[in-house]
């Protein structure tokens, strides 16, 4: 449950979020900071009401602004899905969520036997990246690749990263949350969502 701290230190980090482009844990850590108050002292909200404040913030500050960008971003998405179909890609954070904004990255999941297989259909590709780990679903370290892609509809460079799973991870990975969202989805779940933003438009 909600405290008014956690609220607080939500409504903080909804904001580095927005207009600085932090992901959750690095701006709820920052925003606790901010008001005074150590990470390690203070129960932190949970992503789901940080979440909750982004979409009020968007709402209230960038309403005019944040519908397109967030278009052009799945717009994005979708050709880097088509270009790793073979690793039947899944777009999850902000930009599956619908709280992205120009300076929101994009987040694919690729679920494949060979992990190197990926890197190598990017080099034949001539795309650059960088690979780093980090911990997975099921515990361990898994490779995630990192690049930069030109977004014509926004005018900018965007960062991609492409988390690089096995295909037993995708088990269970399409389940809905509390609140009935999803935290993924594939390349026809999300041109399904482009679908609707374009009747609501």
């Amino acid at each position: 449950m909600s405290t008014p701290l956690t609220a607080e230190i939500a409504a903080a980090a909804a904001r580095l979020v927005v207009e600085e482009g932090l992901e959750y844990g690095p701006a709820k850590r920052r925003a606790a900071r901010d008001l005074g108050r150590g990470a390690r002292q203070t129960e932190l909200p949970g992503n789901d009401e940080v979440e909750d404040a982004v979409r009020e913030y968007l709402d209230i500050f960038c309403a005019d602004t944040q519908p397109e960008e967030l278009r052009a971003l799945r717009e994005l998405a979708t050709v880097w899905m088509e270009r790793m179909a073979a690793f039947r890609p899944h777009l999850t954070g902000a930009v599956w969520r619908g709280t992205a904004t120009r300076l929101s990255a994009l987040h694919l999941e690729l679920y494949c036997d060979d992990g190197k297989s990926a890197e190598i259909a990017l080099l034949d590709r001539g795309v650059d990246f960088d690979i780093a780990s980090t911990r997975g679903p099921q515990g361990r370290d898994i490779d995630v690749l990192s690049l930069a892609s030109r977004c014509p509809a926004l005018g900018e460079t965007v960062t991609v990263f492409l988390s690089v799973l096995d295909h037993d991870d995708l088990r269970g990975a399409l389940k809905a949350d509390a609140r009935g969202l999803t935290q993924r989805g594939d390349l026809a779940a999300l041109r399904r969502l482009l679908d609707k933003q374009a009747e609501e438009d």
